[in-house]
């Protein structure tokens, strides 16, 4: 093994002083006192070389942890109560390393500071201007009603319905928050039981039917399956569908097709993937595109409503099953996303 540096200084230095100490040993024997035993003085120059490096490795060992200290004292990102007054590593470039690391596991945790407050920012900002486009229509059409615009029985009616239409898109974010600071509280209790998750989405199909042929989408699964149960909370994973199934007959094309299909991973697992034929998502949003608000066409999402948070609700219920969501997509061949399920059948 490599001997650490102070070690190698400290028996250097005792070496080079007991060599001095047999010199000037054997000439006060040669001069002074003939009578003395010759390895009475090796014996004393032996005790002496061993407590002279005890000596001196003390000495290193404490002029490195007042100097290692003194940095604690006067660089920022160092805690002194990490420092204990023990006895340290003598090998500097180990000391180093561990002062090095350690202002690096700083750096980062101030680095992800950051970024959690740059994130911060942006979600208020988001929340804001959600808050603030049906917050501003409704008082645009209350304050032209107001005018005068209330006289008139069919632009009062319509601008009534308008204003409520909005109300209700600012009553779905606020619930939907609500929703989500539940979840990441985890004051929502999931409700396990075993049910079929074929039947549940032939059942998600049925209400989004009317909404399906008004964008001219047909639902529909890859291919016939029998009964696939699995293990979840039912009207959790409903919400999932519903989220996922919208957004496929939102954003899919025109005369296009939404696809579920169901794939077992292994005895224990099932895969949902809900798949449309849509523009596809570019690969720089994929990252982002569970953050909640965040949206890859701004002016479309708005113009479609929603919350902006459908996704975002998708992830917190999918892994608060303690499951898997996952996005596939290329620009311009469509989207799939899928989700994982807890199943103990083994699927055919």
């Amino acid at each position: 093994m490599k001997i650490k540096k102070s070690y190698s200084f400290a028996l250097k230095t005792s070496a080079q002083w007991a060599v001095l100490a047999i010199i000037l040993g054997l000439l006060f024997r040669h001069f002074f006192k003939p009578e003395l035993s010759f390895w009475f003085i090796i014996s004393c120059i032996l005790v002496l070389f061993v407590l002279g490096f005890l000596l001196i490795q003390h000495r290193i060992e404490k002029f490195i942890y007042q100097r290692v200290k003194k940095i604690y004292q006067e660089v920022s990102l160092l805690d002194i109560k990490d420092l204990k007054n023990t006895p340290i590593t003598s090998d500097m470039e180990t000391l180093s390393k561990e002062v090095s690391k350690f202002a690096h596991e700083k750096i980062t945790e101030i680095e992800s500071l950051n970024e959690q407050a740059k994130y911060r920012r942006e979600f208020m900002g988001n929340v804001a201007h959600e808050l603030k486009t049906p917050l501003f229509s409704i008082q645009g059409y209350l304050l032209t009603l107001l005018d005068g615009a209330i006289k008139d029985k069919t632009v009062r009616d319509k601008y009534l319905k308008q204003a409520a239409k909005n109300v209700d898109r600012l009553v779905n974010i606020v619930e939907d928050l609500d929703f989500i600071s539940k979840l990441d509280a985890k004051r929502i209790l999931l409700n396990i039981q075993e049910f079929d998750i074929v039947a549940l989405t032939k059942s998600v199909f049925e209400m989004m039917e009317i909404n399906a042929k008004k964008n001219d989408v047909k639902l529909t699964f890859d291919k016939s399956y029998y009964p696939i149960l699995v293990y979840a909370d039912k009207q959790r994973i409903e919400q999932v569908l519903e989220n996922l199934i919208t957004n496929a007959i939102k954003y899919g094309k025109k005369k296009g097709i939404c696809i579920v299909k169901f794939e077992v991973l292994d005895n224990y697992k099932i895969e949902v993937c809900v798949q449309d034929e849509g523009d596809g998502i570019a690969p720089e949003h994929l990252p982002r595109i569970f953050e909640r608000f965040y949206r890859v066409d701004t002016s479309r999402s708005r113009e479609e409503g929603g919350s902006g948070l459908g996704l975002s609700i998708v992830k917190h219920i999918v892994e608060a099953h303690k499951e898997h969501v996952s996005v596939f997509s290329e620009k311009g061949k469509g989207s799939k996303f899928c989700f994982t399920l807890e199943s103990n059948l083994l699927q055919k």
